[in-house]
């Protein structure tokens, strides 16, 4: 069987040297996710509607890596995502905080920790994050190489589900402060039985958001000015077509009409988000930070107890919003 990892046909597992091929390879796989390599397909792969329209380079990365695991990694859009696997530091130092969260490590059945700190400054560290992966060396004497990769798909996305898990709980710790209430129509008389109704109110809740992040970080350095500020609109999948249909509203019936909405605004959905009633406006990046300390790294050894092939990888990473008013709670009712 060629497989998404090796040509399990051609492996001795008798010979040392193939185990040690095997252990690299799974290593590589492990890792695809967050490559360059990776990162270049999966934009290019978006870039077009069905897999007859894909160019034979991307059907390949689609087969090799396989692109389409369930796990979000849209939270690096919203975050400064650095990477510190080259130095010695355990962390960084966000300046001039005054209304931070910061998550914790998560063990395994755990949900994500999340608390508030504030001060001149705060320190996001970071901390490892492990799990095991056996597989039995039945699956391999019987040559169920099939199971062999599934185990592994499922280890691995298991891994970067947590991960994402814990940056998008930081978002929906945020305070209450930054709620935004649904906001009346414009004009005010507009009918409820009106066709859009609903998604003139979401437009005027979601200005309000946006002017309300530029005035709040206008003196904080940010560089962002109504004219050039890129806002992200985080939704539950549940909003997705609500937000859609408000974001495309047009001030006059007709398709050269200018849009209703007063900024920049990008629509990224998730189904990784708790409460499914309420959505964010995000001003992203700038002192909302995400650290790679270590990519999730696998060390294996036959278990005899077991008769097991047993891998454990571990990984490193730290989050933190050092600024909550670059953020603001969106209600829709």
């Amino acid at each position: 069987m060629k497989g998404r990892i090796i040509n399990w046909g051609n492996m001795n597992w008798d010979s040392l040297e193939h185990r040690r091929a095997l252990k690299v390879k799974l290593q590589e796989f492990l890792t695809k996710p967050v490559s360059p390599e990776f990162r270049a397909a999966l934009a290019k792969a978006q870039e077009f509607g069905t897999s007859a329209d894909f160019p034979a380079s991307v059907l390949d990365v689609f087969k090799k890596f396989q692109l389409t695991d369930n796990y979000d990694t849209s939270y690096e859009e919203i975050f400064d995502m650095i990477d510190i696997s080259s130095s010695q530091r355990n962390g960084i130092e966000i300046l001039d905080v005054q209304d931070a969260l910061v998550f914790n490590k998560v063990l395994e059945g755990e949900k994500a920790k999340v608390y508030q700190m504030s001060g001149s400054k705060v320190n996001v560290t970071c901390d490892m994050y492990g799990g095991g992966l056996s597989w039995s060396r039945r699956l391999i004497d019987d040559q169920e190489y099939w199971a062999l990769e599934n185990n592994a798909i499922a280890f691995r996305n298991k891994y970067y589900s947590n991960k994402s898990a814990s940056f998008y709980a930081l978002i929906e710790a945020l305070g209450a402060a930054q709620n935004i209430a649904f906001q009346a129509p414009v004009p005010a008389g507009l009918a409820v039985t009106d066709p859009v109704y609903t998604a003139n109110r979401d437009i005027q809740t979601l200005n309000l958001a946006a002017q309300t992040i530029l005035l709040n970080c206008e003196d904080k350095g940010y560089g962002v000015t109504p004219q050039n500020a890129s806002f992200i609109v985080l939704a539950p999948i549940q909003l997705q077509t609500r937000l859609r249909q408000a974001l495309g509203l047009n001030l006059q019936q007709f398709a050269q009409s200018p849009a209703f909405v007063n900024y920049n605004f990008r629509l990224i959905t998730t189904t990784m988000l708790a409460t499914t009633n309420v959505y964010y406006v995000i001003l992203p990046k700038q002192k909302l930070v995400g650290l790679n300390r270590m990519d999730l790294t696998i060390f294996s050894d036959f278990d005899i107890l077991s008769y097991s092939d047993v891998a454990v990888a571990w990984g490193r990473f730290g989050g933190a919003i050092g600024d909550q008013e670059q953020l603001q709670r969106c209600a829709t009712a």
